[in-house]
């Protein structure tokens, strides 16, 4: 008797648990199983991509795998490094989609309401330049688009499954690649944080209607310090380095650049294949720089 009961019960059982509602999901909601990790943590860079780049920095007129405009490409080339000893300059922090490839401590936390528990939203810390960004998880309002523009940008994250995507805009001009390139302030930025134990590797994509013809993607990881012992200021204070007249900017004026062929000197590809553009991100690429043979460098005579 009590085998022909089994199914009856179990049938009221699943119609009760469909009764139950299910907990919210989406932003500012709850994270239910699947939906969501905890990021918190201290988080330092792991430098085996793209190290020389991202530590001493990239050669000039190194523009190389970048899906650059012409007008990017023409405004990189009239910029002189030099400019970096510009007082307005020396600070200058570095712009949300790059900051995370530089030298960095990175805490991120959790903004939760103080009674539902729902995530209101996540919060980064970066020492470089001791930048706090928002990643707003509820449902606020995009800002118009004459809202104030900021290093960090107006951030909005959600949930893929154990994904947080993050969609960014109201960015300033910033940099693309640290010799010249820079976005404009149209740019936008897609981010996905992946977390796997205490690995948690951050994808970028770039996109500017001005500066780049395809999106730019970009990777980089980073593992959890145990130990808090890192410093988490960063007092920079400009000076003058180069006594200059008021006002004056170091730059080139157009064709006037010492350094077009330098780089690719060094390391003896094409001048063209060092000025970038999208063509140059893909593989076959290479098959075209085999067909061309670059100029041989030119010896002093004695």
């Amino acid at each position: 008797m009590r085998s022909c009961h089994r199914p009856v019960i179990l049938l009221g059982t699943i119609v009760m648990l469909a009764a139950i509602p299910a907990p919210a999901q989406g932003p500012g909601g709850y994270n239910p199983p699947g939906q969501g990790v905890d990021l918190s943590g201290n988080w330092g860079p792991v430098f085996h991509e793209d190290a020389h780049e991202r530590g001493p920095g990239p050669e000039l007129v190194n523009y190389l795998g970048l899906p650059i405009t012409d007008g990017a490409r023409a405004y990189a080339l009239a910029w002189d490094a030099s400019r970096f000893t510009v007082p307005e300059h020396q600070c200058e922090v570095h712009i949300v989609g790059y900051i995370y490839r530089g030298p960095l401590n990175l805490r991120i936390w959790e903004e939760r309401d103080p009674v539902s528990q729902k995530l209101i939203a996540i919060g980064n810390y970066i020492d470089n330049y001791e930048q706090t960004r928002t990643i707003w998880m509820d449902d606020r309002p995009q800002p118009p688009e004459a809202a104030l523009h900021t290093w960090m940008g107006f951030s909005k994250g959600k949930w893929d499954g154990d994904i947080l995507t993050v969609y960014t805009t109201h960015m300033k001009q910033g940099w693309i690649r640290r010799n010249g390139l820079r976005h404009s302030d149209q740019a936008t930025l897609t981010e996905h944080f992946i977390r796997h134990d205490n690995h948690l590797m951050h994808v970028s994509i770039l996109s500017d209607p001005l500066t780049l013809t395809e999106p730019l993607l970009k990777s980089q990881d980073f593992n959890l310090r145990v130990q808090n012992g890192q410093t988490w200021l960063y007092p920079c204070e400009p000076v003058v380095e180069i006594p200059r007249p008021r006002g004056a900017v170091p730059n080139y004026l157009p064709g006037g650049n010492p350094y077009v062929s330098e780089f690719a000197d060094k390391y003896k590809i094409p001048v063209e294949a060092a000025l970038g553009g999208a063509e140059t991100m893909y593989p076959d690429y290479q098959s075209k720089l085999k067909k061309t043979t670059p100029a041989p460098a030119t010896r002093s005579s004695k």
